[in-house]
């Protein structure tokens, strides 16, 4: 009984030792800065209770449009000053309804069970994801939102190649392919016409920038953003700071809504406090953040990081 005690001892000390050594040649992913912070399905829960996070997480705001909901007037007032919207909410309730009528009525989102957590991979589009290595990181998600026109064409290696999930508003507009969700961030009445049109008719009006008259991509997979968590996500998060939200701070608190695990991939001004692209030269080196509270924004970013709400890769 004594030498068969030993001999588990003795085998329990050896596999102890070999997954010590295993543990220090695991491959790490590159360039993670020390605000990142790697979560698993089991280590982190968006539903803990974290008072900062409570008062700001309010999970009974509905992301997006669907047949079945109305949207508050107020919310539409609000709304309707960011673009300098002159139709009234008439217009805009009658504009909706056509639109439910050609796309879901209701959003197609990823559920969580219990034995797998909705992991998702927020791509934004700063100049310091050149370099960072991420692409592999990246597609390894269930779900990756990547806002605007982000190209994966040619920076695979730092951006990745995997796309569920599209966030754009027509002068933003790009064709996708079939499997890829449209997200549109509409700004104004014309916005959602334009939504329309661009899968029938063909859409003709004008803006402060060229827009697309027509759109390739799955009118089974479009979703249309809420104007009522836009307004949140203002009031709520950035305390009505700057004119209003960026699309990639939306994005980030929309994936915070939706997902049970959220990465930060692609954010930060470059050094001249310039939103500069990894896939451009930017032209206008004195626009900043533009209408938007950059700098809030990031902060906030950070702030969510270091509590570990969500993992933040910084890059470059």
């Amino acid at each position: 009984m004594m030498n068969s005690k030993v001999i588990v001892f003795v085998v329990l000390l050896c596999l102890t030792g070999f997954g010590l050594l295993l543990r220090g040649y695991m491959p790490k992913f590159p360039q993670l800065q020390y605000i990142s912070h790697f979560v698993t399905a089991c280590d982190k829960c968006l539903t803990k209770d974290d008072p900062w996070l409570m008062q700001h997480l309010h999970k009974s705001v509905q992301p997006f449009l669907s047949a079945n909901y109305s949207l508050p007037e107020d919310a539409f007032n609000w709304w309707k000053h960011l673009q300098l919207e002159s139709r009234d909410y008439g217009t805009y309730r009658t504009t909706v309804n056509r639109l439910f009528q050609m796309f879901p009525k209701s959003p197609d989102l990823l559920e969580s069970s219990p034995n797998h957590s909705r992991n998702c991979a927020v791509v934004g589009n700063s100049g310091n994801l050149r370099g960072s290595h991420y692409g592999p990181l990246i597609d390894s998600h269930d779900v990756v939102i990547r806002i605007n026109k982000g190209h994966t064409k040619g920076y695979e290696a730092d951006v990745g190649t995997k796309t569920t999930h599209r966030i754009m508003y027509p002068e933003s507009a790009m064709d996708l392919d079939d499997s890829t969700h449209l997200v549109l961030f509409a700004f104004k009445i014309k916005d959602l016409e334009w939504l329309i049109k661009a899968f029938s008719t063909g859409f003709f009006g004008r803006s402060y920038a060229p827009i697309k008259s027509t759109i390739k991509a799955n009118k089974d997979l479009v979703m249309v953003t809420n104007p009522a968590f836009m307004r949140y996500v203002h009031e709520i998060w950035l305390e009505k700071k700057g004119g209003y939200p960026s699309t990639g701070f939306m994005a980030v608190i929309l994936a915070l809504q939706i997902c049970d695990e959220v990465h930060v991939f692609g954010y930060g001004a470059d050094d001249d406090g310039n939103w500069s692209h990894y896939f451009e030269e930017l032209e206008n080196k004195k626009f900043k953040t533009g209408l938007h509270p950059g700098s809030h924004e990031y902060d906030i970013i950070l702030q969510l990081a270091k509590q570990k709400t969500l993992s933040f890769y910084g890059g470059y």
